[in-house]
């Protein structure tokens, strides 16, 4: 701290905080398409810091803890309280039950991902990122205001929806992400066509196609997931969970020693 701060990375790190604190207040307000609109908006500034800060080889310690600060309150914090006051609220408690394990499983997903990240999350992530979760619930909200008249008559969908979001971010499953893209490296030019081609039909219709996009995440994560848990199983691999593995490599230890 003593010799100072970057200032681009951690500004851009501050401008998406900015837009998920401006969602939080647009949903008090009753404006859930903003808030929806503003969390997207701080999904763009969070790829947008850790771009920066690697190609400027700014990164930082107090960085990585600013950004994690700054993805609770704009992916954890505040679609928390917009789908708690959009559709979550006639349930009383299970509604923001429902809405602060959103939150604590968002928060739980940040910490681990500050304690591996050095070591098992340089491919890929574990556990759906929480920006991703954050943005599947936005588009969705966006989505139906566009769309349908009034508020969702069933929170159903949502309580289950927020559920399985907060699920997956505290799981062990594999998700990709935009840190597997470098931009510094060349690519196919069918890569740039397909890009270009992505652009336009988000263009056609931004509320359906950024729903559809999000979803798909999600969709292709589940597939993923379970053909590799099918291929494991297949090969005869048995994925202990990593207590009982540490106490029979201890009881074994200690028989050798013997």
């Amino acid at each position: 701290m003593k010799r100072g701060v970057y200032i681009l990375p951690n500004g851009l790190t501050l401008g998406g905080m900015g837009f998920g604190f401006f969602s939080i207040v647009a949903s008090l307000k009753g404006s859930y398409v903003e808030a929806g609109w503003a969390i997207i908006i701080a999904n763009i500034f969070d790829g947008m810091d850790g771009w920066v800060a690697r190609m400027t080889n700014s990164t930082s310690r107090f960085g990585i803890e600013l950004d994690s600060l700054s993805d609770l309150v704009a992916f954890g914090v505040a679609p928390a309280i917009m789908t708690y006051a959009w559709a979550l609220r006639p349930a009383g408690r299970i509604g923001w039950g429902v809405a602060f394990l959103y939150v604590c499983c968002g928060a739980l997903r940040l910490a681990r991902y500050n304690v591996q990240m050095v070591s098992t999350e340089k491919k890929y992530f574990t556990g759906m990122p929480i920006p991703a979760a954050a943005t599947i619930l936005a588009t969705f909200v966006i989505f139906h205001e566009n769309h349908f008249e009034g508020m969702p008559v069933n929170s159903l969908f949502i309580i289950v929806l927020s559920v399985v979001l907060s699920i997956f971010m505290i799981s062990t499953l594999r998700f990709h992400g935009l840190k597997e893209f470098d931009i510094k490296k060349r690519k196919p030019f069918p890569f740039l066509v397909l890009l270009i081609l992505m652009v336009i039909i988000i263009m056609i219709d931004p509320p359906i196609m950024l729903f559809v996009f999000a979803f798909l995440y999600m969709l292709v994560g589940i597939i993923e997931n379970s053909y590799l848990l099918y291929a494991r199983r297949k090969k005869g691999v048995i994925v202990e969970p990593a207590g009982v593995i540490g106490v029979e490599q201890k009881a074994e230890h200690k028989k050798e020693s013997h």
